[in-house]
């Protein structure tokens, strides 16, 4: 009966390699030596797959939230909005590459003629790059996505979203709080949406779970205006940012603009 077990759970996980989701049985436990050998192979492709399409994308701002809302959702025109004016400040506009707020994020950008980017993932159910991105990447893996959408962004604003709007939150709060990254400044905006994820803030600091310091990681904000000028202040002037001189890319290295 017990061999009976383990040959079906092997079918299952074929069936599950097979149909791209090896991600799923990696994080089951153990593989067999093979098995690990070649999922970090894997990995390290999709890590420089994602390196050469994103090396010239410029400083960024990533917007993270929920691809559920349709275009007519007031969170869905406060992105906007955002993106456009993210974009008149320089940055390169960085989502998810998916619908709802990252499509508009990504739309604000392009209404002013700024430069929109997507890091797209891989799903049982595709989520297709929206139609205002200038380039995208598909990425397979959530860890290694979340990696790049971090890696080339100097701010990083959170518009109401689910599960995966908060993970990517406390990822950068945690990576900025440990120096992982630098004090890129963080904007969380809706106060009305946030307003209890706010309130537990506030109880982990009296909890001293976090520092009362820890509590100006972040701006939590309803006015793009002020979350405009503290993304400013917080990124452009504290690490100088400006133009510099473009690098050609080298097509032989993968790379394209």
């Amino acid at each position: 009966m017990e061999t009976l077990k383990t040959e079906e759970l092997h079918k299952k996980k074929e069936k599950v390699v097979k149909n791209g989701n090896d991600e799923r049985i990696f994080l089951e436990g153990p593989q067999s030596r093979k098995q690990d050998f070649f999922f970090v192979v894997k990995v390290v492709s999709e890590f420089i797959k994602g390196f050469r399409a994103l090396h010239f994308v410029g400083p960024c701002a990533t917007v993270f939230g929920s691809a559920r809302f349709t275009e007519d959702h007031p969170s869905y025109k406060l992105s906007r909005e955002m993106g456009a004016e993210l974009a008149k400040l320089g940055f390169t506009v960085m989502t998810g590459g998916g619908p709802g707020v990252m499509e508009a994020a990504n739309r604000g950008a392009k209404d002013v003629g700024g430069r929109s980017v997507g890091c797209n993932i891989v799903l049982p159910k595709e989520q297709k790059p929206n139609m205002y991105l200038d380039k995208w990447v598909y990425i397979k893996y959530f860890f290694v996505r979340k990696v790049l959408l971090v890696k080339y962004s100097y701010a990083f604003v959170v518009m109401p979203g689910g599960f995966g709007t908060l993970d990517e939150l406390f990822e950068s709060l945690t990576l900025i709080q440990t120096l992982s990254i630098k004090r890129f400044p963080v904007v969380i905006m809706d106060k009305a949406f946030y307003k209890q994820l706010n309130i537990h803030f506030e109880s982990m600091a009296e909890a001293k779970t976090i520092s009362k310091d820890d509590l100006n990681l972040f701006l939590y904000t309803d006015s793009v205006e002020e979350a405009v000028a503290y993304i400013k202040k917080n990124s452009i002037e504290k690490f100088d940012l400006h133009k510099k001189k473009v690098i050609k890319p080298f097509s032989w290295f993968g790379e394209y603009r």
